[in-house]
């Protein structure tokens, strides 16, 4: 019998995206990191991004077309039992509201050959972010000149005696610029979409799974793909020699001023 070629190429496909997803994701290690936030080179404007998911449902984590203003049906069934007069309904629609996760390009210390990594984290860490940010003895710490590295401290949830991880953050008081080697600016233009890196499911293919939960005995087809997909990997570049502060400014401006 013939070798399946179609199947080799999506058991291929399958390993990359996991491959990719691992690579350009960042989830810290139990102890201390240092990370600085850079401009999201496709949305200069604002690096934080608010992603919504549904995890664990019908066996997958799902990305919400809610992140994207679409409409999601999980989200409109939940409305629908949230609006009934059953307390019931209530808890389960708000059960299965997506859960938001924010992300951040950021580098990390150490390991800036590597490129941007995406570094996600829940609502606590994110506000903590945002109130640095808007506080003026801060101001803007994702500033690629002016701003300021993070500290951050990871505890598993075997370390913290709990049900879930910790982490806790400290933003540095010195300003600096987040880099001065002009490889490592060409690494950060080369970054990856963060939509890249999780499997954008159609409304048809979460209407299906949606079903096929509220009917376990009928079962329409399912999704075949991993929740992840290829994105190309930042192109690894070793910093060959620094460049001084001064040099790389004008490269800033050409990188993140167009």
């Amino acid at each position: 019998m013939a070798i399946d070629i179609n199947a080799i190429k999506n058991k291929l496909q399958a390993l990359q995206s996991k491959t990719t997803k691992q690579e350009n994701l960042w989830k810290p290690a139990p102890g201390t990191h240092q990370v600085r936030i850079v401009p999201y080179i496709h949305n200069r404007e604002n690096p934080f991004l608010e992603m919504y998911f549904h995890y664990n449902f019908s066996g997958k984590n799902i990305l919400s077309p809610m992140s994207f203003g679409r409409p999601d049906p999980i989200v409109e069934f939940a409305e629908k039992l949230k609006s009934t007069a059953n307390k019931d309904d209530w808890k389960m629609g708000k059960s299965l509201e997506p859960k938001m996760r924010c992300y951040v390009p950021v580098l990390i210390r150490g390991k800036e050959s590597e490129g941007v990594k995406f570094w996600g984290f829940g609502k606590t860490v994110y506000q903590e972010l945002l109130g640095f940010i808007t506080d003026p003895d801060y101001g803007d710490i994702t500033d690629p000149m002016n701003g300021r590295d993070i500290t951050v401290e990871f505890k598993s949830k075997e370390n913290t005696g709990k049900d879930y991880p910790e982490t806790s953050i400290r933003v540095k008081p010195n300003v600096t610029p987040m880099t001065d080697s002009k490889d490592v600016l060409e690494l950060i233009k080369n970054q990856p979409k963060i939509t890249e890196l999780f499997k954008e499911f159609s409304y048809e293919e979460i209407d299906n799974l949606l079903q096929n939960w509220l009917n376990p005995s009928e079962t329409p087809e399912a999704p075949k793909e991993d929740e992840t997909k290829s994105a190309k990997a930042p192109i690894q570049s070793e910093t060959t020699s620094a460049a001084k502060v001064e040099d790389v400014a004008s490269a800033f401006d050409s990188l993140f001023n167009k």
